[in-house]
């Protein structure tokens, strides 16, 4: 759960030159480089305001029990939970998801998602990229950029001052991917840990400053008079960086979600998932154009009731009133703010569930197929797009893959598809691989 910040100090002194290195220095050591890296790393884009939340259900969602039940199918395969009708007629989901079921004319539900190239990590699934892998030899994921940090390179950030790219993750190996070779300014911003970096340093004498220009101005005076300009130049630039963050406040000013209503805050949920898609709203409304929630490491990870988190009736029977509350309130508040046509909201994990309960009373890995949702972004709701065979394990049509999934996220940030990176040896990677392209019917 986040904790309530104090407002930002209103006023700063700019005084000695010990104090414009004492303060530089602090304002280096407390906000992380990638963060200011990123606030650098705006690339020329139109002025809209698009911008993409990704909810990562971390450890696999099982597609049978949420999405796409098989009602007609023989026990061992079918859910243990009922089937129900949703807002569109003949769309239907497990009876856990009925605040979901209520919003399904404003959700695309994917059934169809390949996740033959995924393993048990976000690399392939958030890379939007087949090539991109888990390989356990140190080398995980060939170099490829995820998603979120092709976006921070060939968008940036909607807004001076904001990253580009904020994950909302407690565990960051197994649920957030980052740069891969793209380089390191263009890495997510671990957001869990931001909030309180953008205060000022303790101990430092406040006064009435009037704007950034005139700090700048007195900053540059007291370089005039530092004796070591080496030093200075090593760190002058994100030093500025880190003074524009603090004096214009946005960041800390995102990431207080104290400013909301107790009402919408128990809309959302005083959960982990729900205090960060809550967050997730603030951030994308204060300019960040990629943030990634994901509520806890591996909690969609139901194998059986001998693990950590359960199996379907033990484990997932309870977590999913959770996500069940968080996505139509998000989808509701960012109507009512009149967000929702530029913020293209997905939620997903890297894989699906094997159609048969195993003997624990769980579902084991399935990367054949597995199911999604998505709403905003202008795309079109109240469908289904793909269908699974009648055990939910094997993809009968309307197969939606990794690439395809970066190339229709792309196309909604106005990032051209044709575009490349270049790698450490010289050569240009495109950003979308293997053929992919945006997904018919959805935007």
């Amino acid at each position: 759960m986040l904790q309530p910040h104090s407002p930002l100090a209103s006023s700063i002194h700019v005084g000695s030159r010990r104090w414009f290195l004492r303060t530089g220095a602090a304002a280096m050591a407390s906000i992380p480089l990638a963060t200011l890296q990123q606030v650098q790393a705006r690339a020329n884009h139109s002025n809209s305001k698009k911008s993409v939340i990704l909810f990562w259900l971390s450890g696999g969602p099982s597609q049978i029990d949420m999405w796409d039940p098989k009602p007609d199918a023989p026990v061992e395969i079918r859910s243990p939970f009922e089937t129900i009708s949703t807002s569109v007629p003949g769309i239907q989901f497990t009876e856990h998801l009925p605040r979901q079921a209520a919003i399904a004319d404003k959700m695309a539900v994917l059934r169809a998602v390949d996740c033959s190239a995924s393993n048990h990590t976000p690399i392939t699934m958030q890379a939007g990229n087949p090539l991109a892998r888990r390989t356990n030899d140190g080398k995980d994921g060939a170099g490829y950029p995820s998603m979120g940090s092709v976006v921070s390179k060939f968008r940036g950030a909607n807004a001076p001052e904001m990253p580009a790219f904020i994950g909302l993750a407690k565990s960051w190996a197994s649920d957030v991917y980052g740069a891969g070779h793209l380089g390191g300014e263009y890495e997510p911003v671990k957001g869990m840990e931001l909030a309180d970096k953008f205060k000022l340093p303790t101990g430092i004498d406040v006064q009435r400053l009037q704007n950034r220009a005139a700090l700048r101005e007195q900053i540059n005076g007291a370089r005039k008079e530092l004796e070591d300009h080496k030093l200075l130049d090593q760190f002058d630039a994100n030093t500025q960086r880190a003074f524009e963050m603090v004096l214009s406040g946005k960041v800390e000013q995102a990431f207080d979600v104290t400013q909301e209503s107790d009402e919408l805050r128990d809309e959302y949920g005083r959960t982990s998932v729900g205090e960060k898609a809550l967050l997730a709203r603030r951030l994308v409304e204060a300019g960040v154009s990629f943030v990634l929630v994901s509520g806890a490491w591996g909690y969609f990870d139901h194998h059986g009731d001998n693990v950590r988190w359960g199996g379907i009736e033990k484990g997932l029977k309870p977590l999913l009133p959770r996500v069940d509350q968080v996505y139509p309130a998000l989808i509701n508040d960012l109507e009512q703010r009149g967000m929702l046509d530029d913020t293209l909201v997905m939620m997903m994990g890297e894989f699906g569930r094997s159609p048969k309960i195993n003997t624990e009373a769980g579902r084991d890995h399935w990367v054949p197929v597995m199911s999604m949702i998505m709403s905003g972004g202008g795309i079109q709701g109240g469908q289904i797009l793909g269908s699974t065979d009648r055990t939910g394990g094997e993809i009968k049509s309307g197969m939606v893959r990794p690439q395809d999934l970066a190339a229709t996220t792309f196309k909604h940030l106005e990032i051209d598809l044709n575009n490349h990176w270049v790698n450490s040896q010289g050569r240009p990677i495109p950003i979308v691989q293997e053929g992919g392209r945006p997904i018919e019917g959805l935007i």
